[in-house]
């Protein structure tokens, strides 16, 4: 499936950082590689949520 093994996260924080467009949220991945810094603006959090309910769906036994 993968071409190349995935990261693997070893931590994880949470901070925000102001633009002329307001509030950003960065989530800093540290990984097996490295670090990892993604800037968020409310809809792209909201799609991270709901990504991450449907991996947890999936991880949950019986389905």
């Amino acid at each position: 499936m993968y071409q190349t093994a995935p990261f693997v996260p070893t931590e994880v924080h949470v901070g925000t950082v102001d633009d002329e467009n307001g509030a950003l949220l960065v989530l800093t991945v540290r990984t097996t590689e490295g670090l990892f810094d993604i800037a968020l603006d409310g809809e792209a959090a909201d799609a991270i949520v709901k990504a991450i309910g449907t991996i947890r769906s999936k991880m949950e036994p019986g389905t």
